[in-house]
């Protein structure tokens, strides 16, 4: 990383996160995976690398897809109450990881930090 990435925190973001240098772009929740080709993510701020992520197949877009299918019908049958509580503790993990993100979404798109604060 290079200085500004450096000044800015974006190691420990990337670490806190779970992003690495090479990533999988494809996920069914409990399963990350990718077989296609990698594409690679520059910071505009200064062309550095932020990370590669492996792209989605065909194969892959199915084995997600009847995941997500089978998790439907599961989620559906829940009670309500249930249902929300899943949903609340997604958006306490999106709070608890509030900053890194924000520095994430700042340092891909090149904005300024306090503005991705939402």
């Amino acid at each position: 990383m290079s200085n500004i990435a450096n000044s800015f925190g974006m190691d420990e973001a990337l670490k806190q996160l779970g992003i690495k240098d090479v990533n999988h772009g494809t996920s069914t929740g409990s399963d990350n995976f990718g077989s296609g080709p990698e594409i690679s993510s520059y910071s505009p701020v200064d062309g550095q690398l932020i990370g590669k992520v492996t792209t989605t197949t065909q194969a892959d877009y199915d084995k997600v897809m009847d995941k997500a299918q089978a998790a439907f019908i599961s989620f559906r049958a829940m009670p309500a109450p249930q249902r929300g509580e899943i949903v609340r503790q997604f958006g306490n993990k999106l709070r608890d990881l509030k900053e890194p993100l924000g520095k994430l979404v700042s340092y891909e798109m090149g904005e300024i930090f306090t503005r991705r604060l939402w």
